[in-house]
């Protein structure tokens, strides 16, 4: 296959506001040995995107310093090694970095084909959200069916991915969203109770729907403001997984006595600085568990809205001002 020498993809000259994204042209990525070359057709915003652009959030080592960090499309090239994977293939993948382009070097254990029936569209919305949750929810937390969990910012795109992956998977799901519009969204997905945290509070709601025992597993993005109420929220052997600090990271005059008493476990975890084995290690607990149900229909991605690649300032600002439900999506143009 014959591919061009330059590509598009989204330059951050400097720091800032969504304006500072550039459209401009450079030299496709390097192909390592494990890697394969994506031609990008679609690739999903997400708030890691947003920090970085924002200059809160540097690429590791190595990574490349185009922002997106998902994207889908099909295989151009492969590198040196076993890949799994072919010429041709459709895959989307979890990227570290590189993926506002339209071509993308991924390590091909950070790959895995379109669920059959899907499009580029549906297929860039997965990676991200999918390998944050079941990274934290199901690796880490340990959700098990039977148990409850509550997911923080349910109408998010991790949160209404941890509502339909715990619901599909046995557990009982409460959630939290800021308006009437996202809880029923929320329920729709298959939350038991959605709390307006604008309006309720959840730990009272939490404690209320469990008959006082608590939930077994909270997923929370807020951080530092929610942490007390967290804490009180939890069964006895409850597990706290903090995935954001959209609340501040400093905690403030918390009662961490339940911590003792109750045997709690606080965890929390960043996925772009995983390493590749450990990514390798989701990605495979995707493909055996979650991509069945993906095919099913028993889970799907909420997608938002789709923007054209030229429209990715539009995306961010959508991304910030936070009314969406579910994904925002970019669809690439060609060289």
């Amino acid at each position: 296959m014959t591919l061009p020498t330059e590509m598009t993809y989204v330059d951050l000259p400097s720091p800032g506001g969504p304006e500072n994204m550039v459209l401009a042209r450079g030299p496709l990525p390097d192909v390592k040995a494990g890697d394969i070359l994506i031609r990008v057709e679609a690739a999903g915003i997400n708030r890691p995107d947003v920090l970085q652009r924002k200059g809160d959030y540097p690429p590791p080592p190595g990574a490349s310093p185009v922002l997106g960090l998902e994207v889908a499309g099909e295989i151009v090239a492969v590198g040196e090694g076993p890949s799994g994977f072919s010429i041709g293939d459709k895959v989307c993948a979890l990227a570290n970095g590189g993926g506002y382009a339209e071509y993308c070097a991924v390590p091909a254990t950070q790959a895995l084909a379109w669920p059959k029936g899907y499009d580029a569209t549906k297929a860039a919305a997965l990676p991200e959200t999918f390998f944050t949750v079941w990274a934290n929810v199901f690796d880490m937390a340990g959700l098990k069916a039977g148990e409850t969990i509550l997911v923080h910012g349910g109408s998010s795109g991790i949160g209404t991915t941890a509502i339909q992956v715990a619901k599909a998977l046995g557990a009982e799901v409460l959630a939290t969203a800021g308006s009437a519009e996202k809880c029923r969204a929320c329920e729709t997905l298959g939350a038991r109770r959605a709390i307006n945290y604008r309006e309720e509070d959840f730990k009272a709601v939490a404690l209320d729907e469990t008959g006082g025992r608590g939930v077994d597993v909270i997923l929370d993005m807020v951080g530092g403001r929610y942490f007390d109420r967290n804490i009180g929220s939890l069964a006895k052997d409850g597990r706290l997984s903090i995935i954001a600090f959209l609340g501040g990271a400093r905690v403030e005059n918390a009662n961490i006595g339940p911590i003792l008493t109750k045997r709690l476990h606080v965890m929390g975890s960043a996925l772009r600085p995983r390493t590749s084995a450990e990514k390798q290690a989701i990605r495979d607990g995707l493909a055996a568990k979650v991509w069945p149900l993906l095919e099913a229909g028993a889970v799907a991605p909420v997608i938002h809205q789709v923007l054209p690649f030229e429209r990715v300032a539009d995306g961010h600002r959508l991304m910030e001002k936070g009314d969406h439900i579910g994904n925002i999506v970019l669809t690439m143009g060609r060289s």
